[in-house]
C-alpha cells in the first residue's frame, strides 16, 4: 500500500512513525531539530489522506512500512512514537536488514505492554481502548469538536498544550479518517486475545539496536524497566524526567539530540 508522507529537509533519511491522535505535521518542530537528516514521515494506513481500507493487524501494518523502506537506496534509520512505536519493533522483528538503527517513543515491547496490562495501574491509564471496543465509540471521539481527543492528550502530557493551527490540522485529520483510528484497538483486542500470534512474530530478540525512550509523567502508558531487556540483541533505555507521552513536543531539542547521538 502506498502511504502519503511528509518529507522534510535533507541528507541521510530517517522514517518516522505517528501515533495516536496524531499525524505526521504535529511533530515538525522536532523534524527541525533533526538538522542534517531528511525526515519521511508517512500518514499510517487508516489515516487520511493515506488509504483508509483495513485491515489493520500488526503485520499488515508493518508490512506497508517496509514496503516503504524498500523504495530507499540503503538501510534506514526508523524511529516511531506510540502506535508509530509498536510498528517500529514489528518491522525491526519482520524485516531487520531494512532498517539500519531505531528508536521507540512512549511504547515498550509489544509483549511487555500486553504483561503491563495486567496490573490495575496500566488498566487504569488504558480506560480509552476498551470504550473503542463500543459500537458508539466514533460518535463519542466526535463529540463536541474531538473533546475526548484533547481530554487524551492533556491527561497523558500534564501541562503541555498543543496550538490552536496544530490542533486544527490534526482534528480535519481524524474528521476524515475515523473510524479506522479506532478500529486499531479493535484488531488489537483480537490479537491480544490470540496472545499466541503475538508471541510468535516476537519469538527471538529484536535483533536491530533500538534506544527506547519514554516520558516519567505518561499518562497513558507506563514506563518500562530493564526486566524487558531479553526482548533485544541490544537496547538502550532512558526516561525523561518531567515530561508526559508527547515529550517529542514537549521538549523537541533534548528529543532530537539523543536521537542524532543514537542514529550517529
Amino acid at each position: 500500500m502506498k502511504l502519503a508522507r511528509l518529507v522534510h529537509g535533507h541528507g541521510r533519511p530517517l522514517v518516522w512513525l505517528h501515533g495516536f491522535p496524531d499525524h505526521p505535521p504535529t511533530a515538525e518542530p522536532l523534524f527541525a531539530a533533526l538538522a542534517g537528516r531528511q525526515v519521511i514521515a508517512p500518514w499510517l494506513r487508516g489515516y487520511a489522506p493515506s488509504p483508509l481500507a483495513g485491515p489493520y493487524d500488526l503485520e499488515t501494518l508493518a508490512h506497508d512500512v517496509i514496503e516503504l523502506l524498500a523504495e530507499l537506496d540503503e538501510p534506514a534509520d526508523l524511529v516511531g512514537h506510540d502506535w508509530g512505536a509498536v510498528i517500529t519493533y514489528a518491522v525491526c522483528a519482520l524485516a531487520p536488514e531494512r532498517v539500519r538503527r531505531a528508536a521507540t517513543l512512549a511504547v515498550p515491547h509489544p509483549l511487555t505492554m500486553l504483561r503491563a496490562l495486567r496490573s490495575p495501574a496500566q488498566l487504569r491509564r488504558s480506560w480509552y481502548m476498551l470504550l473503542f471496543q463500543l459500537p458508539g465509540a466514533e460518535r463519542i471521539v466526535r463529540a463536541r469538536d474531538f473533546a475526548l481527543i484533547d481530554r487524551l492528550w492533556r491527561s497523558w502530557s500534564p501541562g503541555f498544550v498543543l496550538d490552536g493551527a496544530r490542533r486544527a490540522a490534526l482534528n480535519d485529520c481524524l474528521a476524515a479518517s475515523l473510524p479506522a483510528p479506532i478500529a486499531y484497538y479493535r484488531t488489537m483486542a483480537r490479537a491480544f486475545a490470540r496472545r499466541h500470534e503475538l508471541a510468535q512474530l516476537f519469538a527471538r530478540p529484536i535483533p536491530t539496536p533500538l534506544l527506547q525512550l519514554h516520558g516519567a509523567d505518561d499518562g497513558c502508558i507506563l514506563p518500562p524497566t530493564a526486566s524487558d531487556a531479553h526482548r533485544f540483541v541490544h537496547r538502550e533505555l532512558e526516561i525523561f524526567g518531567h515530561a508526559g507521552h508527547f515529550f517529542h513536543l514537549e521538549r523537541p531539542d533534548e528529543v532530537a539530540a539523543r536521537l542524532i547521538a543514537w542514529l550517529a
